[in-house]
């Protein structure tokens, strides 16, 4: 009974810590850009999900397993992924890492990392590992589109989103989210003239 009342605890306080956090996602909301040019906002790859018991059981059990195996890398992948999508965002990013360590060869999960750290409001971070994940993995489409989403929203650099969405669309031409980079970097080049 101890367990679910501790349980029952750090749900409340993550409930308070969630609207919180939103609340100051919301004040730190980036103004349009020059001349109106609104290119449309990112759609994480993390899903999150309220906080249940169920979740922070499973993320006990978890911690609990990897004391006795510290060196599974598929556990810390889905220990990261549980507390991300809790948005539980400096454990879900402390456990991304901590796989990276080991294995640095991963791109998508490079990509999840840039995502959290964006969302943790740690911009420079993750478009450090866009880059990695890009760089790494020639062909990787995410990391590049995320690249120019955090260097256009997070850092202003429209030049540096510009070359990031070329880029994204030398690797990925064709589909739905190449006809709207083709047409935001349309956009882009008539402000930046």
């Amino acid at each position: 009974m101890g367990k679910r009342i501790a349980a029952l605890m750090i749900f409340c306080a993550f409930g308070v810590g969630f609207a919180t956090g939103s609340m100051v996602a919301i004040l730190r909301r980036p103004e349009s850009l020059q001349r109106g040019v609104k290119v449309p906002q990112s759609r994480s790859l993390i899903k999150t999900a309220p906080l249940s018991i169920e979740a922070l059981e499973k993320i006990e059990d978890l911690k609990e397993t990897l004391r006795n195996d510290p060196d599974n890398l598929r556990l810390w992948k889905r220990l990261g992924t549980l507390y991300a999508r809790s948005n539980q965002l400096p454990e879900a990013i402390e456990a991304y890492r901590h796989y990276l360590n080991s294995d640095p060869e991963e791109p998508d999960l490079r990509t999840d990392l840039g995502i959290l750290l964006r969302r943790w409001g740690d911009f420079d971070g993750a478009i450090e590992e866009f880059r990695k994940a890009a760089q790494g993995s020639l062909n990787h489409t995410t990391s590049r589109y995320y690249l120019g989403v955090a260097l256009l929203y997070d850092k202003r650099d429209i030049q540096g989103a510009i070359r990031a969405w070329e880029d994204y669309l030398r690797v990925e031409p064709r589909g739905m989210r190449a006809d709207g980079v083709r047409r935001e970097l349309k956009r882009l080049k008539e402000v930046a003239e």
